[in-house]
């Protein structure tokens, strides 16, 4: 077992770490209130390479590993847990699934504008009436001359409004009303309209819509085979829930970071409150629990980097880390009292940007199911993984 970090992936975490200490952090709260952050920031971030972490080179981005890009998403949050998401969704839900799934033509017409942050990839699969039930979804995709007549309208469509590209499903198959017969399509934020901009407890710096489509694209935007575009979400949810578990880290990083400050500067009863056991006990548990997370998420990372099944070990990690998160924000407003429930300081932007890492990419019994799914697999048919040394 190996826990350094490499000397690349070092180098990209502390790159991260500065741009986003210098200039991320500074404006967080400015954006939470704003609702947004400047379009710019996307181009000063592609320009850095964060765009496209671990997007080969031939394609325009910077050939880095998942690990690397992990490392990323987790200091991005740890500045503007909003940022982070922008990234995670462009990255892990658009571009990886075109990478992973998508012919030569699509990979090189597609890729090389993302990686560039020319585009900002979106990922389109909820609906009113499907969301952990995905396979529910009602949007259709009719074969017409030469292209796809898509018709439909999703929810919760994260980047939508910063116009980009985005991977689309709909059902192909009208006979059927589950999970088969449901095919993923690359569209562009030109074929839909935007129909309501979310109003969200958190991640305020990010832009959320609910978004319509009624347009015909070329056959070429099939991505994958046909009716078997819920395979590619699947797929698809399996490492992006390693960055949302790796945004989760980064955000309650970011809590713990002021806490552990504010415990050494702030006196009472004639004593800084650090010196006070209670005081300890909650800093002691929020180290141990962040350190606790931040190891499942690089197991799972890794695991993705090694072509390995990470399904399990990415609902792990997810789980573990968004649920700290949450708990651990709290905390950290505890450990500031009053001011903690104050916009003087970040704590409590911490605590509402934390929640929905339970819920968004699976929420935290969808991820309980995909665990409990792979114990009674392996007792069932296979044998039971106790590798979890080796696998770290």
């Amino acid at each position: 077992m190996d826990f350094q970090l490499t000397a690349e992936q070092r180098e990209i975490q502390a790159l991260a770490r500065d741009f986003g200490r210098a200039e991320i952090e500074p404006h967080a709260s400015a954006w939470d209130r704003a609702h947004g952050f400047p379009r710019s920031l996307i181009g000063a971030l592609a320009e850095l390479g964060l765009m496209g972490v671990c997007v080969p080179e031939e394609y325009g981005g910077a050939g880095a590993s998942f690990i690397s890009y992990i490392l990323v998403l987790e200091e991005l949050s740890r500045a503007d847990a909003g940022v982070g998401v922008t990234v995670a969704v462009h990255t892990s839900a658009c571009t990886l699934p075109i990478l992973q799934f998508g012919t030569e033509e699509q990979r090189a017409r597609f890729v090389p504008l993302l990686a560039s942050g020319e585009r900002v990839g979106c990922f389109a699969l909820t609906e009113s009436g499907s969301g952990s039930d995905a396979g529910a979804l009602t949007s259709r995709a009719e074969a017409v001359g030469g292209g796809w007549q898509i018709s439909g309208a999703k929810q919760w469509i994260t980047n939508a409004a910063l116009g980009g590209t985005l991977i689309l499903f709909a059902r192909t198959d009208p006979a059927t009303s589950s999970a088969r017969g449901v095919s993923a399509f690359i569209v562009d934020t030109e074929h839909v309209t935007i129909t309501r901009t979310e109003e969200k407890l958190g991640l305020n710096s990010s832009v959320t819509n609910d978004i319509a489509i009624d347009a015909v694209v070329d056959s070429e935007r099939l991505l994958g085979e046909l009716h078997h575009g819920f395979r590619i979400a699947m797929a698809t949810l399996d490492g992006g829930r390693i960055g949302i578990a790796a945004q989760a880290v980064g955000i309650a990083q970011a809590a713990f970071d002021v806490a552990l400050q504010y415990a050494h500067e702030r006196h009472a009863f004639g004593q800084r409150i650090a010196e006070f056991q209670a005081i300890q006990h909650k800093l002691a548990n929020m180290s141990m629990e962040i350190d606790a997370a931040r190891l499942l998420v690089y197991r799972a990372a890794w695991l993705k980097d090694q072509g390995r099944p990470h399904t399990e070990a990415g609902a792990k990690a997810k789980l573990y880390a968004s649920e700290m998160a949450r708990r651990q924000t709290a905390e950290a407003i505890q450990v500031l009292g009053g001011y903690g429930y104050t916009k003087e300081f970040p704590v409590e932007r911490y605590y509402r940007d934390a929640k929905v890492t339970e819920i968004y990419e699976g929420t935290s019994e969808i991820q309980r199911l995909v665990i409990a799914r792979a114990l009674l697999k392996d007792l069932s048919g296979g044998s039971h993984r106790h590798e979890t040394p080796a696998k770290l």
